[in-house]
């Protein structure tokens, strides 16, 4: 819990004060107090604005990725169209994050790097506040449309494939320089992650066709595709952190291998004119290569699945918890931590396994009472009103994907978890056996 007078310290300062209120140029705003948030929508228009709710011990301001004409119109009923009308454009923000501040580091500066391979000079990178950095191109520097479509109507399917394309461009890359960072030593990796050596090591076959190893830091190092979402926040430039007590600070995305979290301490910051999202000299287009390159690799990604798993995954009505996998009947006993990819999980399972958005709401909501903290409601029926908008059937990630059910602590296999690579595929598996069964073998079972 920040103290008052720290916070009262902090936003006081005009300089910080003036920063902020530039930031929130357009955007939907949400003030944090310890460890709960106050009404949404709000805005921040004056200075004066902000000292007063750190008087009232406001904590942290927390901003949208999306730019509205009007934020206070925003509500939780609204309608997607009517939610389009109000948005007129979305900035790209990568979260990175990482338990261990130096390995989150380089995975900053590679995305930066990539970016930068793509010719786009607007890159800004931020620190969290925490243990991650915040890596921004302004929405001026996306074409106005792309494919028959308008920009500012992609959000956030566009952020998102964007996030994924990154994600694989830098992959082999990260596992490169956190084994040179940890002088190419599996163990130390191993001791200090306390990752199963069999999720973060990989083999592959050289030139030479010599077997090799490498690191996959996927299962401990995340960069956010799923949580990029209809009015998602991320941390205000110069706002407080309340867990770690630093400012979530600008810096120079060329030297981010340079940042040290004792230059965050309230203390020590300096404004400077390094702004995160700085729409001061942008180049209208410079982002459009990336665009559409991520476009076509994620369409291609999406194509591949298909086709291999249409037939395997076809179910034509709706299936019962009876033959749900582990992990699903483990997520619904209720969790602590990775509620928001437990509901991607939930939402795409529960559709795929033929389940109507009806049953599925209600489902989700007595979820949601199990959980140690509960997500917003409004959050949780947002995400099930986008799925249903997208009218298509989407899988949940595939059993391999660390990021999800090892990550979460949901992945205790049973013995048909060997045979499948998808949960849903497992339910159908199992459906499908439990047919073949003869009657008395069927109530045998049942009970």
């Amino acid at each position: 819990m920040l103290p008052l007078n720290i916070t009262l310290s902090h936003y006081k300062r005009k300089d910080i004060q003036e920063e902020m209120i530039e930031a929130a140029r357009n955007r939907e705003i949400a003030v944090k107090y310890n460890d709960k948030f106050g009404q949404r929508p709000d805005v921040l228009n004056n200075l004066a604005d902000i000292l007063e709710l750190a008087k009232q011990k406001a904590t942290s301001f927390h901003s949208s990725e999306e730019l509205w004409k009007n934020p206070l119109q925003l509500n939780a009923d609204m309608k997607r169209h009517e939610a389009e009308s109000l948005r007129i454009g979305w900035d790209l923000v990568l979260d990175i994050d990482c338990s261990f501040f130096e390995y989150s580091r380089i995975a900053a500066d590679l995305v930066i790097k990539a970016l930068k391979f793509y010719d786009i000079n607007s890159v800004s990178c931020k620190f969290s506040g925490n243990k991650g950095f915040h890596i921004g191109v302004p929405f001026e520097a996306f074409p106005d449309g792309i494919k028959g479509r308008k920009t500012s109507g992609m959000f956030p399917d566009a952020p998102r494939r964007i996030a994924f394309y990154i994600k694989e461009m830098i992959k082999k890359p990260l596992g490169k320089k956190i084994m040179e960072l940890e002088d190419n030593n599996f163990s130390k990796v191993i001791e200090k992650t306390k990752e199963n050596p069999n999720k973060i090591v990989y083999h592959e076959k050289n030139e030479f066709g010599d077997s090799i190893a490498g690191l996959n830091a996927e299962p401990f190092l995340n960069i956010d595709t799923i949580l990029i979402s209809s009015r998602h926040l991320f941390r205000m430039p110069y706002s407080l952190h309340e867990k770690s007590g630093l400012v979530s600070l600008p810096l120079n995305p060329e030297k981010v291998l340079e940042f040290e979290k004792d230059h965050a301490k309230p203390e020590n910051v300096k404004v400077s004119k390094l702004r995160f999202l700085d729409k001061r000299d942008v180049s209208k287009n410079e982002a459009a290569k990336l665009l559409t390159q991520a476009i076509d690799f994620t369409s291609a990604r999406e194509d591949e699945i298909k086709a291999e798993t249409k037939k395997d995954y076809e179910i034509k009505s709706a299936l019962p918890e009876e033959f749900f996998p582990p992990c699903i009947k483990l997520i619904n006993n209720g969790l602590a931590d990775g509620r928001k990819r437990a509901l991607f999980i939930l939402i795409n399972s529960l559709t795929s396994l033929g389940w109507d958005y009806e049953k599925i709401e209600k489902y989700l909501k007595e979820w949601n009472k199990k959980n140690t903290e509960p997500l917003r409601e409004n959050y949780l029926v947002g995400q099930l009103r986008y799925h249903k908008a997208q009218k298509k059937k989407i899988l949940p990630p595939n059993c391999n994907n660390m990021m999800y059910y090892v990550d979460i602590g949901v992945c205790k296999p049973d013995n048909l978890c060997s045979k499948i690579k998808n949960p849903v595929s497992y339910a159908q598996r199992k459906a499908f056996f439990y047919n073949k069964e003869p009657e008395g073998k069927k109530e045998k079972a049942e009970k």
